[in-house]
């Protein structure tokens, strides 16, 4: 068996396995519907999100409003579920961000003798500074904003997929398949998309699965810090960054978010520890 077929085969294997952990189908069910929710925010929100009613503040939960009311008296259910909107989109498209720009990198680094020295000097530079504060130095320079956030958390997430994807082409570039296509005349190119990347991307969406808990507790720490979406924009971080001073009156305004970061990041790790074990060769005969 081999192509697409193996590939075919591969996937349905994974499924069924996924399918005889009840735990992992509770993972993914909580991420499913943290998805629909977000997509569907504005048939599911009960209230506008940036309604105020300053006579209602600081309401606790109730018939009317499950989760109670904010500072400014805006549904936090509604808030919530927009939030979800922001905070998932940016952590994927960050994620992707770094997902693409570390697989191009760590390809020409592993493949291309010439160009590995180069690059992965200038991926340890990156990798020098701790994720978060490399961030904040990228928004400094571009400027609060979402787009500035993604692009920031893409490129302080870049290091680790570049050199988790040099690692697995350096293994797979001497192997008879690569060598074979080599000697047969096919180009650089053609090998590094026909017969490497494939090898390379099941190990980069396990990473990318767990690293996409770490790209959506960035936004949320950057959010928080101000330095992303601006009031009264609906987002986690932001939400939590403004329930600080009435931590006492009303905790449920920072807990709410705080447990829906929580959870969804939770849930990515523990589908990228699983998926890690089921992709893996030398595991799948214990799993």
């Amino acid at each position: 068996m081999s192509g697409e077929p193996a590939r075919s085969a591969v996937r349905a294997g994974v499924l069924r396995r996924l399918g005889r952990k009840p735990f992992m189908l509770a993972v993914l069910a909580v991420l499913v519907l943290c998805g629909a929710a977000a997509a569907l925010a504005p048939l599911l929100a009960p209230y506008d999100p940036y309604r105020v009613d300053t006579a209602r503040r600081l309401e606790a939960s109730s018939r009317e409003h499950w989760l109670g009311t904010d500072e400014f008296g805006r549904d936090v259910l509604s808030r919530l579920l927009f939030g979800a909107r922001v905070s998932l989109a940016v952590g994927l498209l960050a994620t992707a961000i770094g997902l693409v720009s570390g697989l191009v990198i760590g390809l020409c680094a592993g493949y291309f003798r010439r160009l590995d020295n180069v690059m992965m000097r200038l991926v340890d530079v990156l990798m020098a500074i701790p994720a978060v504060l490399l961030a904040i130095a990228v928004v400094a320079v571009l400027g609060p904003g979402l787009p500035q956030i993604m692009v920031a958390v893409g490129v302080s997430s870049l290091p680790g997929f570049a050199r988790l994807t040099r690692s697995v082409v350096l293994g797979l570039r001497e192997l008879e398949f690569v060598q074979a296509s080599r000697a047969a005349g096919a180009s650089d190119v053609f090998i590094l998309l026909r017969d490497i990347l494939p090898n390379v991307l099941p190990s980069v969406l396990v990473f990318g699965s767990l690293h996409m808990a770490r790209s959506l507790l960035a936004v949320s720490i950057l959010n928080f810090l101000g330095l992303g979406v601006q009031p009264p924009t609906a987002e986690w971080g932001a939400m939590v960054s403004g329930a600080r001073s009435y931590l006492r009156q009303a905790p449920m305004l920072a807990t709410v978010p705080s447990m829906a970061i929580f959870l969804v990041a939770l849930s990515f790790n523990l589908l990228g520890d699983e998926l890690r074990d089921l992709l893996d060769p030398r595991l799948r005969g214990v799993v």
